[in-house]
Parts: structure tokens; C-alpha cells; sequence
């Protein structure tokens, strides 16, 4: 059996046979895509298979055979075309990268199955056994997909992953329509389609690395441009950040401040190596920071300390976001988040429950709580809104 056979899918590893592709399915209403990738020892993830099902036909794109992808951009730009995901984010990010263009519009039914009371976050075969009542196999979900030959049945698993995600949207849409709730999530997935949600900031990269909260300014500073030089030596090696330098060296070169290569190699736990090989780089990184003003200096967000009156009005709040999730069939943890109500009694703005959908079903409600426009009331042994 040849791959082009391979369980009714097309496997595409000329440019020929991706262009006839595009153009057979260009005019499909939707599509669902899905990618495979490795980034175990890169700092980009590798793109290794992409596959694209409409509700007549499902390919298996081969990228490391075809780098030049395109063929794809019409499709991913045609806006009355829909393209579906599940679980959006990474694949968004490979696709945006390889292929330069984002796909839009988008549909992620890992998110539109929150507003069906199927919970958060939930996966893509317990999705398919909810929906379709099949059970998927797990066995090549740790598959190496760069290697070649892919076999027969890594390429089944793989046509998998969008035969039951074009199956399964005009199901999530006709239950979304059922419920009022199909544009709801409009503004989730125009969020998720920004490019600038994917562009590395590299002053902020300090932010991500555990222990930052215990330094001072002065040492944040030298944090915030080891961070820098960190990310942007990984991107140049096409390495993982942490193969560069490991975060808790990181924290100790920050927290003494080494001036000289010497006084970097008596840092404990850091490797001869790593002073030998990136050493005058490291002091080059801490100089410069040392250099800057003080007004220039970061400074790491404290957790905030709430009173007890404060904890005890989360607590309300959460009730009645519990409340509004049970009325209309959603897990709380899609709505709201014990560290969005501290920010929102202690006065902060642009919270996703302050617009779009969430903020019809809870926010509202919050914010009028907040205001004794509502209160919470216990009358025949249940809790109410009042």
C-alpha cells in the first residue's frame, strides 16, 4: 500500500500535489488542521507533519520533504473558509512561523466545549468519545515524527487528530446555536489569531524564571539582561533556553553580580564549561545592566496582600461566579480565577471578565455585587442572587 493510500488519507510530500490539494479543498466551508512537532532540543519547535481534513478528504502534509508551504497561504487568508482546531495555541504559533500567515478565521473546540459544560481544557479524545462516542489510541502520541519513513499507522494516528475534528464541529455548532452561545467566543478566537501574542518579548523574558521575587532591583536588572542575552543566544543556536544556562544559575549570578570571569567560575553549581565557553558574554550581560540608571531597574510584582475582609469578599465572589456556572451549565474555572476577583477588588482593568461573554454571564454580576447593586441570600436551603 502506498501512502497516498494510507487510511483513505493522501500523504503530500511534492509541491505539485499540495497545490492540487489546496485547490480541491478551497472551496470547502471549513477545514480542520492539526500539526505534529518535536522541540525536545530546539528552541523552535520542528514542524513535522501537517494535516488538513475538509468533510470530503484528509491529507498528510509532509514538510521536512516540502519545506515551501505556500500553497497554503490562500487557504489560511480565504475568510469565508473556517479552520478548525483543537487546543489552537502551539499549532497557531508553527503555522504562523513556517508558513507566515495566520489561519483565519479560526474555531478551537477545546474552548467551545467549555461553554457546553464539557469542561476546561478538555482533551482531544475525550472530546471525540463526548461528541462521537469513539474511543482513540494514545500509542504514537510520543512518536518521533521527524523520523522517516512515518509508518502506516503513525500516519492513521495522525489523519485521526482532524477526520474527527471536521466530524465534530457542526455538532459543537449546532449545540452552541441550541444554547445561543455561537459568537460568544468571537473575541477568544481573534485573540488567539493576533500575531503579537506570539512574539517573544526579551525584556520580559526575567518574568519566567522562578525565584525572581527575591531579589532586588539592582539584581533584577542583572536578571532582565541575562534573560535577554539567555534568549536571544538560544535563538541564534536554535537551542532550548535552559540548555544555555539553567535558571537557578541564572538566580546566582544575578544575586552576586560577578564583575570578572573568575569571580563567575567560584558561583557554586555552575558549570567550568559554561564560564569557559559564555563567560566573558555572562559579564558583558551583568555590566551592562549595572550600567543602566536606577529608574531603568525592573521591579518584581509582589503578590498582593489582601486583608481578611478582602479574602473573605473573594470567597462571595466566588460563590456567585459558582452560581452563574451551574445556571448555565459551565465549569467556574471557564469563567473566572481566584487571582482575576483579587484583581478585581483591588481595582484592575482589562480582565477578561469585564467584556465579551464572560462578562454577561459573571462579570456583570461582580461588578454589581461590588457595588451592593446585588447581594448573595440563603432562602429555601439554596444560595441565590438576589
Amino acid at each position: 500500500m502506498s501512502q497516498q493510500q494510507l487510511s483513505g488519507s493522501r500523504y503530500i510530500e511534492t509541491a505539485d500535489d499540495l497545490q492540487g490539494f489546496c485547490q480541491q479543498i478551497a472551496a470547502a466551508e471549513y477545514i480542520a488542521i492539526d500539526t505534529e512537532f518535536i522541540r525536545d532540543s530546539t528552541y523552535y519547535p520542528k514542524l513535522c507533519l501537517i494535516q488538513i481534513a475538509s468533510p470530503t478528504t484528509i491529507a498528510c502534509i509532509d514538510p521536512i520533504a516540502l519545506p515551501d508551504l505556500s500553497a497554503l497561504k490562500p487557504l489560511f487568508a480565504n475568510p469565508a473558509q473556517v479552520k478548525i482546531f483543537h487546543a489552537a495555541r502551539q499549532d497557531l504559533e508553527i503555522l504562523y512561523a513556517d508558513v507566515g500567515i495566520m489561519p483565519v478565521p479560526m474555531f478551537d473546540t477545546q474552548v467551545a466545549a467549555t461553554l457546553l459544560g464539557l469542561g476546561e481544557q478538555i482533551g482531544y479524545g475525550n472530546l471525540v468519545k463526548a461528541c462521537l462516542n469513539i474511543n482513540l489510541t494514545k500509542q504514537h502520541a510520543r512518536a518521533d515524527w521527524e523520523r522517516r519513513p512515518l509508518s502506516k499507522e503513525q500516519v492513521d494516528y495522525a489523519a485521526d487528530d482532524v477526520r474527527y475534528l471536521v466530524q465534530m464541529y457542526p455538532r459543537i455548532i449546532e449545540d452552541l446555536d441550541r444554547h445561543g452561545r455561537r459568537d460568544w467566543l468571537n473575541s477568544d478566537f481573534t485573540a488567539l489569531t493576533d500575531p503579537a501574542l506570539y512574539q517573544v518579548e526579551l525584556s520580559q523574558q526575567w518574568q519566567r524564571v522562578s525565584g525572581n521575587q527575591k531579589l532586588r532591583r539592582k539584581q533584577l536588572a542583572v536578571l532582565q539582561e541575562l534573560c535577554i542575552w539567555r534568549e536571544q543566544t538560544a535563538m541564534d543556536k536554535d537551542k532550548p533556553r535552559k540548555w544555555i544556562l539553567a535558571d537557578n544559575n541564572l538566580i546566582a549570578i544575578a544575586t552576586q553580580m560577578p564583575a570578572s570571569t573568575g569571580k563567575l567560575s567560584n558561583i557554586r553549581g555552575l558549570n567550568s564549561s559554561i564560564v569557559d565557553k559564555q563567560g566573558s558574554a555572562i559579564i558583558a550581560a551583568v555590566k551592562k545592566a549595572l550600567d543602566k540608571p536606577e529608574e531603568e531597574w525592573p521591579t518584581a510584582k509582589k503578590r498582593n496582600q489582601l486583608s481578611k475582609n478582602q479574602e473573605a469578599t473573594i470567597e462571595a465572589l466566588m460563590a456567585i461566579a459558582k452560581l452563574k456556572a451551574s445556571e448555565h451549565s459551565i465549569s467556574v474555572g471557564a469563567l473566572i480565577n481566584k487571582t482575576e476577583l483579587e484583581k478585581l477588588i483591588l481595582g484592575e482593568t482589562n480582565l477578561s471578565i469585564q467584556s465579551g461573554w464572560r462578562y454577561s454571564l459573571v462579570g456583570e454580576s461582580l461588578v454589581q455585587f461590588l457595588e451592593n447593586k446585588v447581594s448573595l441570600s440563603y432562602r429555601n436551603h439554596e444560595l441565590t442572587i438576589t
